[in-house]
């Protein structure tokens, strides 16, 4: 029985009688391929990037594992269409929190329609896509406090400028309450999250190091997946509970085109000016908790 993803927080969702992606209870992700060749195009993508030898073993962990596609009843009620059948990447964490963030200074690139291209330049100036490389798409947090989910409003999302976003990226991690706009987020989770051998930034430094050298792809409009649970760290007794299980997916392929042999700098650069926001996080709480623990040495 196929249903609406509940973890959804970006793109074409499946409700009110509209086309969107379909999950089952056996952790299958199905995906409808766009009417237009972009549906096809992130087929081929899939099929290509399966089967390159050319991608190292390591590498393939970001990407959703690709089942083929497979002919399934749309959410629109329009019959059966083609669908992507993908893993489903949040399948296995009960209360996820996930961010959606599309990486790059620009969404558009060459050959595309002047439509397309007037759609995108204008959603990229309005964002901070050109400003910082990446913009926030959307996110929803569990909130441990409420037993309950906290979604950012799409319209608020969009409008983040840069102090916007370093705010989502720092409420993200934070166990106080993401719906009290007047609380400053406290990052309890960024240790966990963000930092550590296994986390989001290890992660994406990883990335880094592939999209520094690899010539084989150039992944336009593609956005990173952040995804953990709060509810492990808050539970955390010793070495062998449960972690964050902190992971990070590149998803959306519809516009990847061939690098011929050139290094896919658009990436690149919106991936490096992503990783500094991190990293910022990451600096602030380590010197907060040192400024803290040298009060209490001092007996304030």
């Amino acid at each position: 029985m196929l249903k609406v993803p509940e973890h959804q927080v970006a793109g074409h969702i499946a409700s009110d009688g509209k086309l969107g992606p379909l999950v089952d209870d056996q952790g299958r992700f199905f995906k409808p391929l766009q009417g237009d060749s972009r549906g096809e195009h992130e087929a081929k993508f899939y099929e290509s990037f399966t089967s390159n030898k050319k991608v190292p073993d390591h590498i393939h962990r970001y990407f959703p594992v690709y089942h083929g596609t497979q002919l399934v009843e749309a959410s629109d009620g329009s019959g059966k269409l083609p669908h992507l059948v993908l893993d489903d990447v949040v399948s296995g964490y009960s209360n996820p929190s996930v961010m959606d963030v599309k990486i790059g200074s620009r969404t558009w690139y060459p050959d595309v329609s002047e439509e397309y291209f007037k759609k995108c330049i204008k959603k990229d100036r309005q964002t901070t896509t050109v400003s910082l490389g990446f913009r926030v798409s959307g996110f929803k947090i569990f909130d441990h406090q409420e037993s309950s989910f906290w979604r950012a409003e799409k319209k608020l999302v969009l409008g983040y400028n840069a102090d916007g976003a370093r705010l989502a990226l720092r409420k993200f991690v934070s166990s106080n309450s993401p719906a009290d706009s007047n609380l400053t987020p406290n990052c309890a989770f960024a240790s966990e999250v963000y930092g550590g051998s296994n986390g989001i930034l290890a992660q994406l430094l990883e990335l880094k190091d592939w999209f520094e050298i690899q010539t084989l792809y150039h992944f336009n409009s593609c956005s990173i997946l952040m995804i953990y649970e709060n509810e492990s760290i808050l539970m955390k007794e010793g070495d062998d509970a449960p972690a964050a299980r902190a992971q990070v997916k590149l998803v959306d392929f519809a516009h990847v085109l061939d690098g011929n042999g050139v290094i896919d700098h658009n990436f690149l650069g919106g991936l490096c000016s992503f990783i500094k926001f991190i990293k910022d996080i990451l600096q602030s709480v380590d010197k907060r908790d040192e400024t803290d623990t040298s009060l209490l040495e001092n007996g304030h």
